[in-house]
């Protein structure tokens, strides 16, 4: 990032927070900063520091500008506690919040253009840029929704939701269970396991892949909405129906790219092993399926998201008293708000982790792969 632009970024941050202390921080009541000596000296210490990094560089600049946002944040966070505050806001108060802001998005794009020859250095780079980038997206909803008095029917804010699914943790368990351990995995593998098996059929006999793609193309532009309620008259109420949705959304993705996979190898490749009188097996085995891999694996990874949208739209049309899409139709019925932005949590949690496993299985198998050099 340009220094001049990041030193101009963290004035332009002091001054907004010097700024506050003259500017009304709410519209109804008469609230200063000069009565309250802890808040005024955490915003005359963010004011400090974000001018201690308009003035230094590298890593002290980003030091700084972290130090100076927490305690922007936390004025914010402690005057939104004051009910004269909270949903009547006014021009200080949102001043405090943009010089906040500021200061965050200016260390967090300078971290991302700091480069580092130490690995560790980099893995920890690539852990705390998406961390800090979601602190300052959750403290600009709290501070959004609180400060403009939001009605939590219409959006909670995250602390609300964390603590619903704090104070919730066995309910979101079973749901977590019905939805996730029983729908979404058993449908996976029989959907991505079936997806390859008919890859590796069609590849060997090329009329299969000529007729089956067609159908692929038809099946996979079915809307999932009118598949869910057939298969939940087909396989019950309980979980099967939502493995049988899961395995139809997954198994087209992996036969295409499966399909892909097993024809990208070249013909050199094909020429060599027919030199040494391979059979179709050893070449499958030797040749097509490891060339095939990066592209299964494309295919496990989109469909670690699509098997979880596929099982939650799937409880909508009908499951036990329990699973995550259960949970979300009753509680917005009952305006609970906070409990459907929980299992929203719990669901994105359980994605990115399934995802990040699968992402991790493909480093650990295809290390080989052009993409993986540094």
């Amino acid at each position: 990032m340009n220094p001049g632009r990041l030193k101009l970024g963290f004035i332009l941050a002091a001054a907004g927070m010097l700024l506050a202390l003259v500017l009304p921080l709410s519209g109804e009541v008469t609230v200063s900063l000069a009565s309250r000596p802890l808040l005024l000296a955490l915003t005359l210490d963010a004011a400090l520091l974000y001018a201690a990094g308009a003035w230094t560089g590298g890593w002290r600049a980003i030091v700084f500008g972290l130090a100076g946002a927490q305690c922007g944040a936390a004025t914010t966070l402690a005057l939104l506690r004051d009910p004269g505050i909270a949903g009547s806001a006014a021009a200080g108060f949102w001043v405090i919040v943009l010089a906040v802001w500021l200061g965050a998005a200016l260390c967090v794009m300078q971290l991302a253009t700091t480069r580092s020859r130490r690995e560790g250095a980099r893995r920890a780079l690539d852990l705390a840029i998406p961390l800090l980038f979601g602190a300052v997206v959750f403290y600009l909803w709290e501070a959004g929704v609180r400060g403009f008095g939001v009605s939590p029917v219409i959006m909670p804010t995250p602390s609300a939701a964390a603590a619903r699914f704090a104070a919730s943790l066995p309910t979101l368990g079973g749901d977590f269970v019905q939805t996730f351990v029983r729908g979404v995995l058993i449908g996976y593998v029989i959907g991505c396991g079936a997806g390859l098996l008919v890859a590796i059929i069609a590849q060997r006999f090329a009329f299969l892949g000529h007729g089956l793609l067609p159908l692929g193309n038809f099946f996979s532009a079915l809307p999932l909405v009118g598949v869910a309620p057939i298969m939940v008259m087909w396989f019950g109420f309980d979980w099967p129906s939502k493995a049988a949705v899961v395995a139809l959304v997954t198994f087209f993705p992996m036969l295409v790219n499966s399909l892909a996979g097993l024809s990208a190898s070249g013909h050199m490749e094909r020429d060599l092993m027919r030199s040494y009188g391979a059979d179709h097996r050893q070449t499958l085995t030797k040749l097509h399926l490891p060339a095939a891999l990066p592209f299964i694996f494309n295919a496990l990874k989109i469909n670690a998201t699509l098997a979880l949208i596929g099982a939650i739209v799937a409880e909508f049309f009908g499951t036990p008293t329990q699973g995550i899409g259960f949970r979300i139709s009753t509680e917005a019925g009952r305006m609970a708000i906070d409990m459907v932005w929980a299992e929203i949590a719990l669901a994105a949690i359980a994605g990115m982790a399934f995802y990040g496993l699968v992402a991790l299985a493909e480093r650990a198998t295809t290390f080989w792969h052009p993409t993986y050099r540094t």
